[in-house]
């Protein structure tokens, strides 16, 4: 794993923020947590890449709220899927 900051989907509608600063704050310090959309997913930047990992490790299919997490290393904004990107 490269960074720090995590995917977090399969958010149920319910989930608030304060229970995603609790369940990943038990694996570091959080610097930043945004929630897109309304609670679709969201990104959870840890203090640093251990932390990071470890909580992707430890939260990833985590049951919260009738909803499986699906915690996952953030991806860059650029970052294209790898296929045939030369479609005309």
């Amino acid at each position: 794993m490269q960074g720090r900051t995590l995917y977090i989907g399969n958010l149920s509608d319910s989930l608030r923020k304060e229970t995603l600063i609790e369940l990943f704050s038990a694996y570091g310090s959080i610097t930043d947590i945004k929630i897109v959309g309304h609670n679709a997913f969201g990104f959870i930047e840890m203090s640093n890449q251990a932390e990071a990992e470890n909580a992707k490790n430890s939260l990833n299919g985590y049951n919260v709220e009738g909803s499986t997490l699906k915690v996952d290393e953030a991806r860059p904004k650029n970052y294209r899927r790898s296929g045939n990107s030369n479609r005309y």
